[in-house]
């Protein structure tokens, strides 16, 4: 479960057994979740996060896609 950014008390991070998936990211910060796609970015599930949050969190995530697709593709590579 290789983590790639903490920030803001988010943590982001990918499953190692989801290289058959397309490229996504989790994050997590308490008891909150969210899954977003990469590519386009876009929400894939969440739980206990609040729109504002949810907004914010693709916010980070836009700003850090490069890095996310690029762990990603070392990582399953």
């Amino acid at each position: 479960m290789p983590t790639i950014l903490r920030i803001f008390g988010y943590r982001f991070f990918f499953f190692s057994n989801e290289g058959n998936e397309p490229p996504h990211i989790h994050v997590e910060k308490a008891e909150a979740y969210a899954k977003y796609w990469l590519e386009p970015v876009e929400l894939a599930s969440s739980y206990a996060f609040n729109a504002k949050e949810l907004n914010e969190l693709r916010k980070l995530v836009i700003s850090n896609k490069e890095l996310f697709e690029q762990k990603w593709h070392e990582y399953f590579s």
